[in-house]
């Protein structure tokens, strides 16, 4: 009976190789899930593209607004603990000289034979002895008495300024490393955004912005204001047309959303806070069909945009990091609700 033998494997090549070769490429190209399972990539069109950034850039702006409040707290912190640093800096010179005062009576001590428990606690330079010996002022002369409850009431405001710095100390860091934490998350969504945009030929990355005046053709403020002030702040709005948005930034030459509130109005003499969701309360609320030049409108439900309307339903906004400082409809976005600061 004759042997049974494997055929002759024969090498593949030619045609055949460069298939084998393509689909291998192509499924490992495609294997996306975690589990090894080959999915194809779905091709999306320029439209859905745009959609997916827009919605990166409005959690960037959402985590950018968390940001901006993280880092006005921050610098409020900074600013208290600089203060109590600067009050426990006199203290300490005041309490020097409460100490030298004191040099002349120990010495007066000691040549009649012995400085006074008083004046020993008094010199030292050990905090604690200064507040735990109550009753030792008692043994010293009036004029003594006097001397050392001063460099004691001395120390202990010294002590409490301390311990107030240390909080402050602890809340700036603990602000510090959130602030750090939501400026990731704000660079991580911009750039996400970018390597989304870039899958994109350049005509289709931007989509032609509604209601857009080129800088140098922005129409004029419109003159319908209902104070100075507001209008000032409109003329602040028209001139900052074409400024680039950078995310953070509150002027002169770059804005995001609330930033460019906040300096338009600063322009006009009012403090607004540095938040949309703070901005938002900084006046009287108004409903959309009362909206005047001026007026602040916020958008999301989150309160995470601002723009300032300009009348005839348009509004100056900061959009995000792909487009400028430019004229828009305010019924671009979910109208969240307007206030009137001025």
């Amino acid at each position: 009976m004759a042997a049974h033998r494997k055929p002759r494997q024969r090498p593949i090549g030619g045609t055949a190789a460069r298939t084998a070769a393509t689909l291998a490429l192509a499924g490992a190209a495609t294997a996306t899930g975690f589990d090894g399972t080959g999915h194809a990539a779905p091709r999306l069109s320029p439209a859905q593209v745009r959609a997916k950034v827009d919605k990166l850039y409005q959690e960037a702006e959402v985590a950018t607004e968390k940001y901006n409040g993280l880092k006005e707290k921050a610098d409020s912190a900074q600013r208290r603990l600089d203060t109590l640093r600067d009050q426990a800096a006199r203290k300490q010179e005041k309490l020097n000289s409460a100490r030298d005062a004191l040099g002349p009576l120990a010495t007066a001590q000691y040549r009649g034979g012995g400085i006074d428990p008083a004046l020993r606690l008094a010199l030292s330079d050990d905090p604690d002895q200064y507040l735990d010996g109550a009753a030792f002022a008692e043994r010293a002369g009036h004029r003594q008495a006097r001397a050392v409850a001063l460099v004691r009431n001395r120390l202990r405001e010294i002590e409490q300024l301390r311990g107030a710095a240390q909080v402050e100390l602890t809340s700036l860091r603990s602000r510090q490393a959130e602030l750090e934490r939501q400026k990731k998350t704000v660079t991580a969504k911009l750039a996400e955004a970018r390597r989304l945009l870039s899958l994109l030929p350049p005509r289709d990355r931007v989509p032609p912005p509604a209601g857009h005046a080129p800088a140098g053709h922005a129409p004029a403020p419109d003159t319908r204001a209902p104070n100075s002030r507001a209008a000032a702040a409109v003329a602040y709005a028209y001139r900052a047309l074409g400024s680039p948005y950078v995310w953070g930034a509150t002027g002169p030459n770059a804005f995001d959303c609330s930033g460019l509130a906040q300096a338009a109005y600063r322009s006009a003499g009012i403090a607004l806070p540095r938040t949309t969701y703070a901005q938002i309360n900084a006046g009287r609320r108004v409903t959309r069909s009362e909206l005047a030049p001026g007026d602040l409108v916020f958008f999301y439900s989150g309160i995470s945009h601002v723009g300032i309307y300009v009348g005839n339903g348009q509004m100056i906004h900061a959009p995000n990091p792909s487009a400028p400082v430019r004229l828009a409809p305010v019924d671009q976005m979910p109208f969240a609700g307007a206030t009137r600061v001025a």
